[in-house]
């Protein structure tokens, strides 16, 4: 039997607290509930932990300084923040901490599980692209060189377009939500943004065009697909 994804929660409404405790049971996680920051990083000290879904304004320790404490034991810990403040700087604060999403008061708890699970994708995913190469039909695709091999042929790829790729890769077959992508490799899903992630996508296929087999295909209104005949790691 597979074991449960564990969740710190960490928030002082307790009536909220409760309520999300037991709807992230109900979905299959085990959730440990925190009132305050200090009493989270104590848990988060004694106890494993897959994600930490952590409250802004808590007392005693408020979510953005418990964030930086629990990024210093490990820098890899998934990280969503709730607010009930909407102003930029504190979602851009949140990130700066190291945050990997966050949600604003009121939202739903379906949308909640919905970001949870797409950082647990993430994260998984980057577990697999950190630690392998990927094969994409004719192509070897190294990650950590960022470097792209068809036969003999190697292509040297810039950080944004070996992130993209290994996003591609991890889903390959699959959609790729648009932004899903920005928002992991941008941080930001703006304009601005989503037209430098069309450029890329471009560059990409120019890349991958030796191999017919290989396509990556828009999907109106969603995101692009990486279409590879094969498993995409190995």
């Amino acid at each position: 039997m597979e074991e449960k994804m564990r969740i710190l929660l960490c928030e002082d409404d307790e009536n909220l607290g409760m309520l999300l405790r037991e709807y992230l049971q109900a979905k299959g996680y085990a959730a440990e509930l925190c009132p305050d920051g200090e009493a989270g990083y104590k848990a988060f000290l004694k106890n494993r932990f897959d994600l930490c879904v952590l409250d802004i304004n808590m007392p005693k320790k408020d979510g953005l300084t418990l964030a930086t404490d629990i990024r210093q034991v490990n820098s890899d810990m998934p990280i969503m923040f709730l607010t009930a403040k909407t102003l930029k700087e504190d979602i851009l604060e949140g990130f700066k901490r190291g945050a990997d999403d966050y949600i604003t008061k009121p939202f739903s708890m379906e949308e909640m599980v919905f970001r949870i699970e797409a950082i647990l994708r993430r994260v998984r995913g980057k577990k697999t692209k950190d630690c392998s190469v990927y094969h994409i039909g004719k192509f070897v695709f190294d990650t950590q060189k960022q470097i792209l091999e068809f036969g003999s042929e190697q292509t040297k790829l810039t950080t944004k377009e070996s992130e993209l790729l290994g996003l591609l890769c991890a889903h390959a077959n699959e959609i790729l939500q648009r932004d899903f992508a920005l928002k992991t490799i941008w941080i930001d899903d703006n304009y601005f943004n989503a037209r430098s992630m069309d450029v890329y996508i471009t560059k990409l296929r120019k890349h991958l065009k030796a191999d017919p087999e290989i396509e990556i295909i828009n999907i109106h209104g969603k995101g692009y697909k990486l279409i590879a005949p094969e498993p995409a790691n190995v």
